[in-house]
């Protein structure tokens, strides 16, 4: 299955990509949006955690020759990185946290609640910290937390206390079972939707991870560029746009401090004041698209 790159078209129009620039695709994926960079002539750094990524990104990006430039490395490292190979200055930086067409696919990780698979859910396959992990080992008091907070599910107590009560849980489909014995079935989104985004967030440590890559994306873009972050759900979106209105403001000291002492100076200007998403015709031809937000800030 070949994974289609969301929001490509708006992604390179926000990167105002120019010949010769230098760019960094922090979730590589497959390359689809790096190859619409190399297109336009610039050089891409492509980051992935993901080593089976790597691989498949680097077949598609061989014609690119040595403008392309693969590592299989954390993007919360992301300023070592550019360090370590010699990448400066950078004129635009891309993060599409989406998974890829490959990783749900991919019977062994684990992603997905549709297919019998192990517990896994790791972006990075050689990681020993799993979903079965926290299912088979947490507290109950801990997974309802997690489930709640990272999947915004308000019945997490009930979902953990049903784990805990199937423990041990193996498989994707025994966790589904599990949860759907917990909240029943009702409408045409499953019941385990909210606790596998949940659990996949807390493997992967995905909001720090994120909120650790955007502060160093601040340090290595030159003035001018651009900072371009597309999310699929509401707690990355939410992170992003915080972290964006808090840079481009010079003093965040509360509002009736008549003296400012935070010494806090915008570093951000904002592109994109209202979350670009998909177009109709976009999600028609790739439903996974649609619940795509993007954000576009511009380092000052």
């Amino acid at each position: 299955m070949i994974h289609i790159p969301v929001l490509l078209n708006e992604a390179i129009e926000a990167l105002q990509v120019k010949p010769g620039g230098q760019y960094v695709d922090c979730t590589m994926g497959e390359g689809g949006h790096a190859a619409a960079i190399l297109e336009q002539g610039g050089l891409v750094l492509g980051i992935d955690i993901d080593p089976q990524a790597i691989e498949l990104a680097r077949e598609r990006l061989s014609p690119y020759g040595h403008r392309a430039i693969l590592i299989n490395e954390d993007f919360a490292n992301l300023e070592k990185v550019c360090s370590r190979i010699g990448l400066h200055p950078i004129r635009g930086i891309l993060f599409d946290l989406g998974l890829s067409s490959h990783q749900l696919g991919d019977m062994k990780r684990g992603f997905s609640f549709q297919h019998e698979a192990p517990l896994n859910m790791c972006f990075n396959p050689s990681q020993e910290f799993t979903a079965a992990t926290i299912v088979n080992t947490f507290p109950e008091k801990e997974i309802a937390r997690i489930i709640k907070r990272y999947g915004e599910e308000r019945r997490g107590s009930e979902i953990a206390r049903s784990i805990v009560a199937s423990r041990p849980l193996n498989t994707t489909l025994e966790l589904a079972a599990a949860i759907t014995r917990a909240v029943g079935r009702r409408g045409r989104i499953h019941p385990a939707t909210k606790t596998f985004q949940a659990l996949r967030i807390a493997v992967n440590r995905e909001l720090e991870r994120l909120k650790a890559a955007l502060k160093q994306a601040l340090n290595i873009l030159e003035a001018g560029g651009r900072l371009v972050v597309i999310s699929f759900h509401s707690l990355e979106d939410r992170l992003v746009k915080d972290y964006f209105r808090k840079e481009s403001q010079d003093c965040l000291c509360p509002p009736r401090t008549p003296v400012c002492i935070c010494s806090h100076h915008a570093s951000l200007k904002l592109v994109t004041k209202r979350v670009i998403t998909p177009s109709r015709a976009e999600v028609i031809a790739n439903p996974r698209s649609r619940s795509a937000k993007m954000r576009v800030a511009e380092h000052i």
